[in-house]
């Protein structure tokens, strides 16, 4: 701890009024470690010594000849010595340097006629520094005040009681300063001889006290006169019933009250009583006195010793009237606060100290009536071994309310950094807050997410260790980007004709406009009808005439703002009905003006046009708050131009509605808007916000949900909390397209999202009207969605006899998250049986392997893609054949099938050449049996002839199948895409969830996993049975062989 002899002043310069060209000493004197060095400041700035004006060797500031000259030549003003030695500076007290001055006279006395025995009064006034003291003469001889009946008040009132004829002449009263004289003009006084009739008189005060300011320990008089028949007694008391000060107070002349050497406590309402003695006859006057004290100290401020990187709060408090105004100063130049130093009643707090915070600060009070500063030293103990500031610091937008901040570790002693500290704040203004945010050494980026749009903040880190913390790092600045406004402007509507409604509207306020407004649209409708107008007009614009209308119809109207980035919400629709057509002679709509006093008061304000010359009656106002019922209306006089609306909620948008009226009719109406602010008190600001929601936990339920999860910070008292959830993609660049939700649980599931998206999660809690931080923020991602389609370009290849290789593509679709592949086949006759084989391949193949194939069948494949989610559908079927051995070399090359050539080779085997003659051969015998037996039965007799039409009929059916095989091959392929065209009938018909077999030969049904016996009624589940088991209870099937060379 430093120790040295603290800076003090022994002598501080005082106010002083002095007359011009003469010479004037103004003392400072100070006290301390020497060197100290005496600096004189006029008016905040340094004094430009020269001849006329230096500083003596004591520290005192000499001016040899005061001038009084307009301007920057004039000497008068406020005066202070700043004394500086190696621990610092201290700033004196103002001293008020003033010129010598006397005004011409504000009231002159006036001549007056007074019966005799009756009061006079004369009364000037003047103004001048120092004051003056004022005399009266009377025919320009000094007036003698000898005489009990005469009074002369210091204030300039000459009263005289029991008035006789040598009271009579000419008065003037005289005012004299050190420098100048001043006399009234004359006022004469006449005395009426009395009556000798004196009729009973109730009492009347004729000069009662007036309202008085003065300065502590002044000498104040509060006059009153009165008269009455009987002569009046005067008597004085207090309106609080306080006793009155006997000390300090005494009746002057005949009722006038004198306090001298004035105090605080002798402000109050003074009451004047004129009572007719021996009766209840009186009359009262009653005047306030008001008593400005300078300010006094009563809290100082204490020298502090302090770490680096330590807190220090210094407090002080003063009082006086009126109030004074505190402010702080550090080595006698005054604080600003700049985040890192805040100032907030009265008190002083010095955030993450740096050794330039070493110094020495005073808390100035001032008010009208003089200054006061009090002093103290904040010292800063160093540590030798503390880490350097981390360094290459830089930011990066994210978004309109997210920046990124990296750095890198300090240099040296980084391994004894415990955590980092972010400090952040606005970059543009004077007294903006700074905010900070602790976070753990294990990291060097953090993102800020919740800064306020377009907007340049100031970022710096700090770098913490056991015992201190590193210097502060090097500062860097950074934007946010625009964002949509968050409101829209409030907007007015009056007309100036039937036709026409002018549409007006303030600007948004900063915090809200979030950005630059270019545009405004205006939508404007009948309130009978739903088409809507709409305009847009440039972001300089502020009011719109809407013209052509009708007359007596209601509109709404609606505005809303643009920033470059997109538009805002729009305002809720405003009412406005237009004059009625016969309304020209109506009073034209008030000039209305609405303003917020607090969050539950609106001052309604309002002029009515000059020239109108319609007559006013009366106003109306209605109010509402907007999408609730209209309240009013409020008949207001014709002479009121304001209203006060109290009662009202916090943070709502209201609908006033004012209109004047006269015994006619109703003239035209004013709508406007305005928004009630939050409640703030100082309590809110003064107590600490809650601790954040700790531990929050986020976990993917499907593609759309995460389930999020956290704790409840400790409380010593149950209380009612609320949270906010806050929710959006990571890099969202519209901080408008933020989701927050609200619970009072400590769990939620956020659904809604988008498949296979990394969120950004924060919460924050609310709990008596305070709100924490937001919580650390937690990153997830939704799982990817199931997939919506089957693979696509399935093929198949038969690269040996028994072995096919498959191959697909990916399902459609970029965002498709592919994990495993099923592939389902089967023969023909496993197929009807519902035997399928099943293979899986992992999501990043596309081909598989189909063994052990039995050869002379055709085959049927199909995929499906699936994930973590679940499975998407099955690819259509695709039909290859497998060739018996005995095929030629020549067939036996790789066939390739795929789903496009399916349909083909749906019902038909492929046979070699070989087995093809044979059955052609075997054809043409049988045809020419047929022709020689019909040949024969035409000869036989008429009985059998009978019967030949049905032996025909036979050989008709046998050789329409024989003319298939004989056919060219052109008809052979229409055959074949015959039979594809009537693929669907040759397959087996569909009986809800049963197969019926409609190619003869059995009526068994069967089902996707078998036939169905019909004995017990009972499915027979095959799908695990033996091959060959299944194989004897398959019916027989007949088919249908074609050949095409």
């Amino acid at each position: 701890v430093w120790c040295f002899s603290e800076l003090v002043f022994v002598k501080e310069p005082q106010d002083v009024t002095v007359s011009r060209k003469d010479p004037v000493v103004l003392d400072c004197q100070a006290h301390g470690e020497a060197p100290i060095t005496i600096t004189w400041l006029k008016n905040g700035g340094k004094v430009s010594e020269n001849e006329r004006i230096y500083t003596l060797s004591n520290g005192s500031l000499y001016i040899s000849e005061v001038e009084g000259k307009k301007g920057e030549l004039s000497d008068e003003g406020f005066y202070q010595c700043l004394a500086l030695n190696k621990h610092g500076a201290i700033l004196s007290q103002k001293s008020h340097l003033t010129l010598a001055t006397i005004s011409a006279f504000e009231v002159q006395p006036l001549s007056t006629e007074v019966q005799e025995g009756g009061v006079a009064r004369f009364a000037c006034k003047i103004t001048a520094n120092p004051p003056a003291t004022v005399t009266w003469e009377v025919n320009r001889t000094t007036l003698p005040l000898v005489m009990d009946r005469i009074t002369a008040l210091p204030t300039g009132v000459l009263q005289i009681y029991g008035v006789e004829q040598k009271d009579a002449g000419n008065y003037r009263c005289v005012a004299t300063t050190a420098a100048n004289r001043r006399k009234s003009t004359e006022a004469v006084l006449s005395v009426i001889p009395a009556s000798d009739l004196k009729p009973f008189h109730k009492p009347s005060i004729i000069a009662g006290p007036q309202n008085i300011t003065a300065s502590l320990h002044q000498t104040v008089i509060l006059e009153c006169v009165a008269t009455g028949n009987p002569k009046p007694i005067i008597s004085w008391s207090r309106l609080d019933h306080k006793s009155i000060d006997v000390f300090h107070t005494r009746v002057l002349g005949n009722g006038n009250l004198l306090i001298s050497d004035v105090r605080v406590q002798h402000s109050g309402v003074y009451v004047c009583r004129a009572t007719i003695p021996g009766t209840r006859n009186f009359t009262v006057a009653m005047a306030t006195l008001t008593v400005l004290a300078p300010p006094s100290f009563v809290e100082w401020p204490e020298s502090l010793t302090r770490p680096r990187a330590g807190t220090a709060r210094f407090a002080c408090q003063a009082e006086g009237n009126p109030a004074p105004k505190i402010s702080w100063l550090k080595n006698g130049r005054r604080i600003h606060s700049n985040g890192r130093i805040k100032m907030y009643n009265s008190k002083l707090v010095i955030n993450q100290i740096i050794p330039e915070d070493d110094a020495i600060y005073q808390c100035m009070a001032e008010n009208s009536q003089g200054s006061i500063l009090s002093r103290a030293r904040l010292t800063v103990v160093m540590s030798e071994d503390r880490p350097s500031a981390p360094y290459n610091v830089h930011a990066e937008t994210m978004s309109s309310s997210a920046i990124l901040l990296a750095w890198e570790r300090p240099l040296y002693n980084s391994d004894k950094v415990i955590a980092y500290s972010v400090h952040y704040m606005k970059a543009e203004g004077l007294n903006n807050e700074e905010y900070q945010v602790v976070i753990g050494n294990d990291t060097t980026h953090y993102i800020i997410d919740d800064l306020e749009p377009a907007s340049n903040y100031t970022f710096y880190i700090v770098a913490y260790m056991p015992l201190g913390a590193s210097q502060m790092s090097d500062h860097v600045t950074q934007h946010t980007l625009e964002d949509v406004p968050l409101r829209a402007p409030e907007i007015s509507l009056t007309s100036r004709s039937p036709t026409d409604i002018l549409i007006s509207w303030l600007p948004i306020p900063a915090k809200y406009r979030r950005g630059q407004v270019v545009l405004y649209r205006v939508s404007f409708r009948l309130s009978t009808e739903s088409k809507v107008q709409v305009l847009e007009l440039p972001g300089t614009a502020d009011e719109h005439l809407l013209e052509g209308l009708r007359p007596d119809s209601l509109y709404l109207v609606r505005i809303t703002a643009a920033t470059r980035v997109g538009w805002g919400e729009a305002s809720l629709w405003t009412s406005h009905r237009t004059p009625k057509a016969t309304s020209v002679r109506a009073p034209k709509s008030p000039e209305l003006r609405l303003e917020p006093m607090n969050c539950t008061t609106i001052a309604v304000q309002w002029q009515q046009d000059a020239e109108d010359p319609a007559a006013v009656q009366g106003y109306k106002l209605y109010y509402k708050e907007e999408g609730q019922q209209e309240n009013g209306p409020i008949l207001l006089d014709a002479s009121d131009l304001e209203y006060t609306v109290s009662g009202l909620d916090p943070r709502r948008k209201y609908h006033v509605r004012l209109l004047a009226y006269n015994s006619m009719e109703e003239g035209y109406q004013a709508d406007q808007t305005v928004s009630t602010p939050g409640c703030v008190s100082v309590r809110d600001r003064m107590v600490p916000p809650p601790p954040p929601p700790h531990h929050l936990y986020a976990k993917a339920n499907t593609s759309t949900s995460i389930f999020l999860h956290w704790g409840k910070p400790a409380f010593t008292s149950a209380q009612l909390i609320n949270y906010t959830v806050r929710c959006n993609p990571v890099g969202l660049q519209n901080a408008s397209l933020v989701l927050y939700l609200q619970t009072s649980e400590t769990h939620m599931l956020v659904q809604g999202l988008e498949p296979k998206t990394m969120y950004e999660f924060a919460v924050r809690l609310h709990v008596d009207q305070l709100s924490s931080p937001w919580s650390p923020v937690v990153y997830h991602t939704t799982l990817p969605e199931a997939p919506s389609g089957p693979p696509v370009g399935v093929k198949v290849t038969l690269i040996e006899d028994n072995t096919a290789l498959v191959s697909w593509k990916p399902p459609d679709g970029p965002e498709t998250v592919v994990t495993r592949y099923t592939i389902l086949y089967a023969s023909r006759k496993a197929w009807i049986a519902g035997e399928w084989q099943v293979l899986h391949r992992e999501g990043a193949m596309t081909m598989a392997l189909l063994e052990n194939l039995v050869a002379g069948n055709i085959y049927l494949v199909k995929i499906a893609a699936s994930n973590e989610v679940g499975e998407g559908p099955f690819s259509n079927a695709v039909e290859f054949a497998v060739l018996p051995k005995e095929t030629s070399e020549s067939n036996q090359r790789p066939k390739r099938l795929d789903s496009g050539d399916s349909t083909a080779y749906s019902d038909y085997y492929h046979l070699d050449q070989k087995s093809m003659t044979g059955i052609v051969v075997g054809v043409c015998i049988a045809l020419t049996c047929i022709l020689i037996c019909i040949l024969i039965l035409i000869y036989r007799s008429k009985a059998r002839k009978a019967s030949a039409p049905k032996a025909v009929q036979r050989s008709t059916d046998q050789l329409s199948h024989t003319s298939i095989s004989l056919a060219s091959p052109n008809e052979v392929e229409k055959n074949i895409e015959g039979i594809a065209e009537n693929e669907e009938s040759l397959l087996p018909m569909i009986v809800g969830n049963s197969f019926i077999d409609a190619k003869g030969g059995s009526d068994l049904i069967i089902n996707s996993y078998g036939p169905v016996t019909k004995t017990n009624g009972k499915k027979r589940w095959l799908f695990f049975q033996d091959a060959k088991k299944a194989k004897t209870e398959e019916p027989q099937r007949r088919f249908v062989c074609l050949y095409q060379p």
